[in-house]
């Protein structure tokens, strides 16, 4: 390990020196200028406190906000938005209208679905997702848990994370900047506790209706890709199409670790071209066949359509929402993209290219109506069969990377808001630092759809459980998104009321078709999300009893320790004023919360030992959402209210490596350059001997300690169970406790020099 250099200059010629460390002076006093007092001064526990910013750290640049792109950029992410988020509903074209009809339909019932198809396109995706819900984007990231995470900022509805808090910009409008029924109902939604729990529910379940439909759609996709080759292989056997099926979900699988800009760069070339195929037969059909269909643009067909059929027509609903599946994708995939990207390749490409293919195969039905039951590879012009198979089953195949990209960044939100533990995560571009991957959430889903395809065997068993989490997803989005009209864009009760009961109702026809599969497939996802949320929930539960805990902890100087008649320390009267000795050493605390507090390990060290070191850094670690902070911006230094003792703040990016083995010498560099700045500040001529002076002592000082010993000091916080709690709540905390235990960092992992490093333990009772 590197030593420092010895400190060589005359203590009365001090000047300001660049450090490149960016170390901000934070060491002002109310009392005046602290470089001018005596050393029994500066021993003195320092009651004041600055400003919460100051205190904290917190600099503008760590908060999160959204990137933003130039108009190239913007472009290359749309392109790339193809290959990811259009999988999905771009192959809907293949099994539309075979699972609208079960028979040969009429020209009226034709044109009816035909019409339905083209409204629900362009009300639920284009409207209410392009146009209205991706403007619900939190700092940029989308999917039900950022619009309850964009709601918990304009109203206090969450208990946040101690660690976190301080980063969250928060903008709660004051009560005169709101409407007088926005403000009432932001009044009920903060002050009920019901609708803080509904919400919360609504919100995970969200969430985990996503994650399940992640488990179902890669089997759904693959199989019926692999299935499609029965069409030149009749006698296929049902034991190759699931092995095969299992090795491409392998492969596919595997290949999730090169990232989002990698793949949709490699799979963005096939849904184009697959989409392009779709719109260039839909206006050949539409040319050689039936135009007439055309008239299905007037809503009037869809509305007859269910009138004239009802109860049958209600439950087709069920295979015409198909043509949207894919659709909760599109926002919760926007934190690997941007909005304008996705509204550009939807409504400029991939929209005009899925409504030409369903106008198109209605065209052919129209006068083939037999063709209903395989409406895409019925209708190829002559001569592109084989041509459309072979992109059709690469497609399907591709199909599923939306669903999966958009598990990984649903899991992030949730970790981010404490539903979950903090897992590994990577983030796989230095540019877009929303793309990232997720290897626990990855190798999961493999074995999900492993299973899944075994189990099932064909898409028609898988069909009966697809679309039910679709659908429950944009009825919940679309309650949540009028949340956020009303509490976040202040807009009138009125206006949010007819949107609501517009798309709540289209979204309501759709779910309660849906529903009807529930008995015969439909409840494995629904099971599988309703697990998903009971392990959000009692983490989250966990985690807030955990928070609790750890407050009574918290401390300032002050309460902990005071200074003797003599100049030395002690501990407070509250604490029992018994003496504390000072031991040789460069003692480096880790200080998990980063609040501006005393950092539990600290204070769970000096009550166990009665001792600190001759200097005291208490270190925190500030993750920030970009590849990397530049080296002058990285560092803050500030004083703490008891001699000697300095609190180092690193901001760092995804990118950085921050501990290692030469983590010392880098922090005392830090104190060092700060400490010598801080002798120049306000200093006027008439004392600069005695700054000289003082300054030479306080790095004489740190220059003995360091050499005397390093030691890192980390805490390991176990937690045990009151004997008060009770019986259902002790069950929820030792699962807790449980997946706490088996999720936690290790301190081994940490490159550290193991003999300079010292665990101290201590127990909270929760």
């Amino acid at each position: 390990m590197a030593e420092p250099g010895h400190v060589q200059f005359n203590p009365h010629d001090i000047h300001s020196v660049e450090s490149g460390s960016g170390s901000e002076h934070q060491a002002h006093s109310p009392q005046g200028n602290p470089h001018l007092r005596e050393k029994s001064d500066l021993a003195r526990v320092d009651t004041q406190t600055t400003s919460q910013a100051n205190e904290h750290g917190v600099q503008e640049g760590d908060l999160r906000v959204r990137q933003n792109y130039s108009a190239k950029v913007v472009f290359w992410l749309a392109y790339q938005s193809v290959g990811v988020i259009y999988g999905d509903i771009g192959t809907s074209p293949l099994y539309v209208y075979s699972s609208t009809f079960s028979s040969a339909p009429s020209y009226d019932d034709l044109v009816g679905a035909l019409s339905l198809i083209i409204w629900t396109l362009l009300l639920v995706v284009s409207v209410k997702y392009v146009l209205i819900v991706l403007f619900a984007d939190d700092e940029g990231e989308g999917g039900t848990f950022a619009l309850y995470s964009l709601i918990s900022r304009y109203a206090n509805i969450i208990q946040r994370d101690p660690k976190e808090a301080s980063l969250i910009k928060l903008k709660r409008y004051r009560s005169d900047e709101m409407k007088p029924s926005t403000k009432s109902f932001r009044a009920v939604l903060e002050n009920s506790k019901v609708a803080k729990i509904a919400l919360k529910f609504f919100a995970v379940l969200g969430v985990s209706l996503i994650m399940a439909d992640g488990v179902l759609t890669p089997a759904q996709s693959v199989l019926g890709a692999i299935q499609g080759l029965e069409v030149v292989k009749p006698d296929i056997s049902t034991g190759t199409i699931v092995g095969v099926t299992c090795g491409i979900l392998v492969l596919f699988f595997l290949v999730q670790p090169l990232g989002t800009s990698k793949i949709a760069g490699a799979f963005a070339p096939v849904i184009i071209i697959w989409l392009l195929f779709n719109m260039v037969f839909g206006c050949y059909n539409l040319a050689q066949h039936d135009h007439s269909v055309l008239k299905a643009f007037s809503p009037y067909f869809a509305g007859s359509y269910l009138v004239r059929n009802k109860t049958e027509g209600w439950k087709s609903l069920g295979g015409i929402l198909l043509a949207f599946t894919g659709v909760e994708a599109l926002f919760a995939d926007l934190g690997a993209f941007n909005r304008k990207s996705i509204q550009l390749s939807w409504l400029c490409f991939c929209f005009p290219c899925l409504l030409l293919a369903y106008i198109g195969q209605a065209a052919y039905i129209s006068n083939n109506p037999s063709a209903y039951s395989n409406p895409f590879f019925n209708s190829v012009p002559p001569g592109m069969f084989y041509p459309s198979l072979v992109l059709s089953i690469l497609a399907a195949i591709v199909a599923s990377q939306a669903i999966v990209i958009s598990t990984f960044q649903l899991l992030s939100q949730i970790m981010k808001l404490s539903y979950f533990p903090q897992i590994k995560l990577i983030h796989t571009s230095n540019r877009f630092h929303g793309q990232i991957y997720i290897p626990f959430a990855n190798w999961l889903l493999l074995i999900g759809t492993l299973i899944v395809t075994g189990v099932y065997h064909n898409t028609t068993r898988l069909g009966n459980a697809y679309g039910v989490c679709v659908i429950l997803v944009t009825f919940i989005t679309t309650c949540m998104v009028s949340l956020v009209a009303l509490v976040v864009w202040k807009l009138h009760f009125l206006i949010v009321l007819v949107g609501f009961l517009v798309f709540g109702t289209l979204d309501g026809l759709y779910l309660s078709s849906a529903m009807t599969k529930v008995p015969s497939g439909a409840w494995f996802t629904l099971m599988l999300a309703t697990m998903l949320s009971l392990i959000f929930i009692l983490w989250r539960y966990g985690k807030e009893q955990q928070w609790k805990a750890e407050r009574a902890e918290v401390m300032k100087p002050s309460q902990l320790i005071d200074k003797s008649v003599e100049g030395g320390l002690h501990f407070s009267t509250a604490m029992g004023g018994g003496e504390i000795v000072t031991f040789k050493g460069f003692g480096i605390f880790f200080d998990k919360a980063g609040d501006g507090g005393l950092p539990t390990v600290f204070s769970q060290f000096v009550r166990k030992f009665a001792a600190v070191p001759e200097v005291i850094v208490f270190f925190h670690m500030r993750p920030l959402g970009m590849p990397s902070v530049a080296i002058e911006d990285r560092y803050t230094v500030t004083r703490v209210g008891i001699y000697n003792c300095f609190r180092v703040t690193v901001r760092h990016g995804y990118t950085d490596v921050i501990i290692t083995e030469d983590l010392a010498p880098l922090i005392l560099d830090q104190i060092r350059n700060f400490t010598i700045r801080e002798g120049t500040v306000n200093q006027s001529s008439a004392f600069d001997a005695i700054e000289g002076d003082l300054v030479y002592m306080k790095l004489n000082e740190l220059e003995q300690a360091y050499r005397s010993q390093i030691i890192y000091l980390l805490g390991k916080e176990s937690l045990r169970l009151s004997s008060y709690t009770n019986i259902l709540k002790r069950l929820v905390l030792i699962v807790f406790l449980w997946l706490r235990d088996n999720t936690r960092s290790k301190m081994a992992s940490m490159k550290i020099p193991g003999d300079q490093l010292v665990e101290v333990g201590f127990i909270k009772d929760m």
